[in-house]
């Protein structure tokens, strides 16, 4: 639930933010892959929310390349800490208390990594435990993650910047009185004021 508050104060302040990031110009893009690669290699971490924010800080489309450049890079940070700590995990239990339709595939085959990874919650974390501990290569955990999760974060994209818009237009609409003291240039952080 923070996470969404964080995303929502993100909508908010969108100009802000984006004058601030503007401060360190295209390393915000690196630094945004590498939050997103930590949060999203993290077990059991959510990271709708700051798909959402990528979308509104970055626009759809440099929002959703973020998503997808941390994705790819958190299913291999992802897999390596699975790899140590996979057996710290009961898989075989956790395996078998996934619902029948997830169990229908062979553990450890793209089938079944794709299938786990569409349970909310811990579903990417089993998955990514199964990779590591089946020793699945690491090709195939990376573009079975990437498959169900950049879309997703794609669409969360897209729906965070839409989000922002309308916040945006909203607050015009019924604060025309209020002067702003940047131009609101879409997709474009506010020129620095010095």
């Amino acid at each position: 639930m923070g996470s969404f508050l964080i995303a929502a104060l993100a909508v908010r302040y969108k100009w802000r933010i984006q004058r601030e990031l503007a401060v360190i110009g295209p390393f915000a893009y690196p630094l945004a892959v590498a939050l997103f690669t930590v949060v999203a290699s993290a077990p059991f971490s959510v990271t709708d929310a700051l798909a959402i924010m990528n979308g509104v800080l970055f626009g759809p489309l440099w929002g959703s390349v973020v998503n997808g450049v941390g994705i790819v890079c958190a299913a291999i940070v992802g897999y390596l800490v699975a790899l140590r700590t996979s057996q710290l995990l009961d898989l075989d239990r956790q395996v078998a208390r996934l619902p029948g339709w997830a169990k229908r595939f062979r553990v450890g085959s793209p089938a079944f990594l794709l299938t786990v990874r569409l349970i909310p919650g811990f579903g990417g974390t089993l998955a990514t435990q199964v990779a590591a501990a089946w020793r699945v290569p690491m090709f195939v955990h990376v573009w079975t993650m990437s498959l169900i999760a950049v879309p997703i974060c794609t669409l969360l994209a897209i729906f965070g910047d839409r989000v922002a818009v309308a916040v945006h237009d909203y607050w015009l609409a019924h604060h025309p009185h209020v002067h702003m003291h940047f131009p609101f240039h879409r997709h474009r952080p506010p020129p620095l004021q010095r």
